[in-house]
C-alpha cells in the first residue's frame, strides 16, 4: 500500500504540472495553431468559399499574383504602413506623456487613471462611427472648428493623407490610455532614491525623466511597442466602418485608405476568394513579424541609448 503511495507522489509530482498548463495548449492548437497551418495549406489553392468541391492547386501561384500582379495588394500594404507610422510613435510618446503626470501628485488621480482606460473599453463600432461623424465633411465638429479659425471644409474620406490622419486619430484615442497605464505601474515601481539622488546632484525635471525614467521603462517600452504595431498592422474596423457603403470593403472610392486586413476582407468575404484571401493573410503575418521585429529593435536602440 505504501509502495502504491509512493509511485502515485511521483507520477504526481512529475506529470501533474503538464496536465495544468494542458488546457492552454489544447486551446491554442485548438483554435490558434490549426487555423493557421489550414490558412496555409489553403493559400495554395484556387479555392471558393461557396464551393469548397472546387478547390484547385496552384502552389505559389496566389503568392505570384499578390506580389507581382496586384497594385491593389500593394496599395493596402502602403496604407497599413503609413497608418502604423501615424499611430504607433504618437500611442508611445503620448502614453509616456501622460503616465509622467499621472504619476504626479494631483487631485482625484484615481478618477484621471480611471478615465484614460475608458476609451479602450468602448465599442470600435461606436468609437468609429462617432469619429465619422467627427470628421463628417459638411457637419463635423472638426470641419466647424478649422472654420472658426478661417479653414474650409475638408473632406476626410476623400483624400489619402486626411483619410489618414481620420484613422490615426480614432486609434490614437482609443489605445494611448492603455499603454499610459503600463508605463504608470512601471514607473511606480523605480526605486524614488534614484530621483532623490539626481535632485541632489542638480538634475532638472525634464533630465531626470529622460535619464532616469525612460531607460528604467525600456522593457515597458518595449512591450507596449511590439503590441502597438501587431494590432496597427491588421486594422480593420476603423477602416471598415469609417465609410459604410458600397464603398466600404474597399476602403473609399480609390481605396485610400483600405488596408491589407480590409483587401483580404474584401477577397474573402465580399469575393468569396478563400485562397487568395489566405494568401494575403500569410503575407500580412509575414510582413508583421518583419516590422514588428524592426520596430523592437530600434525601440531597443533608442531606449538603450
Amino acid at each position: 500500500m505504501r509502495l502504491k503511495q509512493e509511485r502515485a507522489h511521483r507520477w504526481d509530482s512529475r506529470f501533474a504540472p503538464y496536465v495544468y498548463i494542458a488546457p492552454y495548449f489544447v486551446l491554442f492548437g485548438t483554435f490558434g495553431l490549426f487555423p493557421l497551418l489550414y490558412t496555409g495549406w489553403v493559400s495554395l489553392q484556387n479555392r471558393n468559399l461557396l464551393d469548397g468541391d472546387s478547390a484547385r492547386w496552384v502552389g505559389l501561384g496566389n503568392y505570384a499574383q499578390l506580389l507581382w500582379h496586384d497594385p491593389y495588394f500593394w496599395n493596402a500594404m502602403g496604407n497599413t504602413v503609413s497608418l502604423w507610422l501615424m499611430t504607433t510613435v504618437p500611442q508611445i510618446v503620448l502614453a509616456l506623456a501622460i503616465a509622467h503626470l499621472l504619476n504626479r501628485r494631483i487631485r482625484a488621480r484615481t478618477f484621471f487613471r480611471m478615465g484614460v482606460l475608458l476609451p479602450n473599453i468602448t465599442s470600435v463600432a461606436a468609437v468609429t462611427i462617432i469619429f465619422a461623424q467627427l470628421f463628417g465633411r459638411d457637419f463635423g465638429l472638426v470641419n466647424w472648428v478649422l472654420g472658426l479659425f478661417g479653414g474650409g471644409h475638408v473632406d476626410w474620406q476623400a483624400g489619402t493623407a486626411t483619410s489618414h490622419t481620420a484613422i490615426a486619430a480614432m486609434v490614437v484615442w482609443r489605445w494611448t490610455g492603455y499603454h499610459a497605464l503600463i508605463f504608470l505601474a512601471s514607473m511606480q515601481a523605480i526605486p524614488s532614491n534614484l530621483y532623490e539622488a539626481a535632485t541632489l546632484d542638480g538634475a532638472t525635471g525634464r533630465q531626470q525623466f529622460f535619464r532616469i525614467t525612460i531607460p528604467m521603462l525600456r522593457p515597458q517600452i518595449i512591450f507596449s511597442s511590439v503590441i502597438a504595431t501587431t494590432g496597427n498592422m491588421r486594422l480593420l474596423a476603423e477602416p471598415l466602418l469609417f465609410n459604410p457603403g458600397t464603398a466600404a470593403a474597399t476602403g473609399g472610392s480609390d481605396r485610400q485608405f483600405q488596408t491589407a486586413a480590409l483587401y483580404l476582407y474584401e477577397q474573402g468575404f465580399t469575393k468569396f476568394d478563400f485562397g487568395y484571401a489566405s494568401a494575403i493573410a500569410w503575407l500580412l503575418l509575414l510582413a508583421t513579424l518583419l516590422i514588428t521585429g524592426v520596430s523592437y529593435l530600434v525601440t531597443r536602440r533608442i531606449s538603450t541609448d
